[in-house]
């Protein structure tokens, strides 16, 4: 039970990895709030949750609007009673390249992917410093780390998630509140066939695919479990004297 009683905000929970850490921090004793903007999934998720004999709260909400992303971390805590641990895990794909580039559809990937992060760890701060500290966990991914011939602009994001972490860790380090991010490889979840083919493409998708497990040392591609299992380790004490790090789960695709 290494979260027992720890009050947690899951955002993009209603699938994938968010959808695995609802249900692996619940069973390690966590009161969980799951936010995501897919309504009838999270509909899902609570009847499943309550299945296995956990009431989670759900709220509905579109992280990229100010409010939305303000105002659902908001009600999470009041409906928690507070707030101990925070993984900000929403985000896009968004935009492929810079030519001829939807600047609206940037726009939208840089609110969801970075500014709904900034809003909830800022709204996040004041109510864990009411509890004497706590843990904010960022999901930035292996192309925060490494440039990215599929996604430059996701890469941008995703670089400036780093940064972040990196910078908030110094500033609320003696409110005993960590700030760590999670740095996923390519993982077999719904947004898994965006990433490997812009066009929609079943055979591209598959050719990239195969790419992408040839270049892990691991030889597969992560699953939505196997970060579920890193954000635990963030979100648990058992990472006290952990701070400021981005930490690749990625089969040691970027340690080559």
């Amino acid at each position: 039970m290494r979260l027992a009683n720890k009050l947690t905000v899951i955002t993009a929970a209603a699938s994938g990895m968010g959808k695995a850490a609802v249900e692996l921090f619940s069973k390690e004793g966590a009161r969980v709030a799951a936010i995501d903007l897919n309504e009838e999934g999270l509909a899902s998720l609570k009847a499943e949750m309550k299945e296995k004999g956990f009431d989670i709260i759900t709220i509905a909400a579109d992280l990229s609007t100010e409010s939305g992303a303000r105002d659902s971390l908001n009600a999470a805590v009041k409906a928690l009673g507070g707030l101990d641990v925070l993984w900000a895990h929403a985000g896009i794909p968004g935009p492929g390249g810079i030519e001829q580039v939807d600047m609206a559809a940037f726009r939208k990937s840089l609110a969801v992917n970075v500014e709904a992060a900034v809003i909830a760890a800022g709204e996040a701060v004041g109510h864990m410093r009411q509890r004497g500290g706590g843990s904010i966990i960022f999901t930035s991914s292996i192309s925060g780390l490494v440039g990215s011939m599929w996604s430059p602009l996701y890469s941008a994001a995703k670089f400036a998630v780093v940064g972040l972490t990196k910078s908030l860790c110094q500033t609320y380090a003696l409110d005993n509140v960590r700030v760590n991010a999670i740095c996923p490889g390519l993982t077999e979840t719904p947004m898994a066939f965006e990433f490997t083919s812009r066009k929609g493409d079943p055979k591209e998708a598959a050719r990239n695919k195969e790419m992408m497990v040839n270049s892990v040392p691991l030889k597969r591609l992560g699953r939505p479990e196997d970060m579920a299992q890193a954000a635990l380790w963030l979100a648990s004490d058992d990472s006290a004297y952990v701070t400021g790090v981005a930490l690749p789960v990625d089969g040691g695709f970027t340690a080559k």
